[in-house]
């Protein structure tokens, strides 16, 4: 779905077809790449978290980051969406924005970057004084200028989607995790981005919640949604993944299909990264 469609969650569905963000995988051709990351480097004072990334994104694709505990990779999604300044390298969009960080990124630079994407954290982050459907349109009317009905319309229909219709009135203290997380989504869909990032948005849930966030993942996956998602879930990276990346010590190791990655990876450190995912106990 795209930042332009007015029908936002009609239809049975969290998009349209017709739109360059939402098509169904069989409709798209596999070749269109929606951005392009090069040489994407970042420091915090004397510690170099990222050293020259490069990542290519298809439209309609699903790219899993998975690597170590400070490796990069909610970097590499934070400067996707413009919560971070990369002290190097480029963000080029096809047909649309290029970004160096070469040179000083300006505030509208920014925004126009953030515009690209939106972003599902890992702890929810959503307004606790405000109720879930006023957290889900405070993007489209505040930020994007959407006409208060039609953000109210659509932001209802996104809920039902996610089995939420009911709790359009409640605060989130007043909802479970995997509901907060489900609104999480729900926001990031209503502001239409061309691509949803994801920060391990189970890895704070209960084991018994997990299952109905990937659940709503896989069917934005199966319409065709551009994602990006950090996790450790190696079943849905399986399972949806296009590609998957391991990322160790600021670097992209390797990438490929989770079928070569999770059976025959190239690189001996991400064979001895999975194997103690897959192995906790070293049998």
């Amino acid at each position: 779905m795209s930042r332009n469609d007015a029908n936002s969650g009609a239809g049975g569905n969290f998009g349209s077809q017709s739109q360059p963000g939402a098509m169904k995988r069989s409709d798209m051709n596999q070749g269109d790449v929606l951005f392009d990351v090069k040489g994407l480097s970042k420091s915090f004072g004397d510690l170099q978290v990222l050293k020259s990334i490069d990542l290519t994104v298809r439209k309609g694709q699903v790219s899993v980051l998975m690597g170590p505990s400070g490796s990069g990779k909610t970097t590499v999604l934070r400067s996707l969406n413009s919560l971070e300044s990369p002290d190097g390298g480029t963000i080029t969009f096809t047909g649309g924005p290029s970004f160096d960080f070469s040179k000083s990124q300006k505030k509208p630079e920014r925004a126009l970057l953030r515009d690209q994407s939106a972003m599902v954290f890992q702890q929810h982050n959503l307004f606790p004084h405000r109720t879930v459907l006023e957290n889900v349109t405070e993007g489209p009317i505040h930020v994007q200028k959407t006409p208060k009905a039609q953000a109210i319309a659509e932001a209802e229909a996104l809920l039902a989607r996610v089995g939420l219709a009911d709790k359009r009135d409640v605060y989130p203290f007043q909802l479970s995790g995997g509901q907060q997380q489900r609104v999480g989504i729900v926001r990031a869909l209503a502001l239409k981005p061309d691509v949803l990032l994801f920060d391990e948005p189970t890895s704070a849930l209960d084991p018994e919640l997990v299952g109905d966030v990937l659940a709503v993942m896989k069917e934005l996956a199966d319409e065709g949604w551009t994602m990006v998602v950090v996790t450790h879930e190696v079943t849905f990276a399986r399972a949806v993944a296009d590609q998957v990346v391991f990322m160790d010590g600021g670097v992209v190791l390797e990438a490929s299909t989770p079928s070569q990655m999770f059976s025959n990876p190239r690189h001996r450190r991400t064979r001895q990264f999975l194997d103690r995912i897959l192995n906790p106990l070293g049998e």
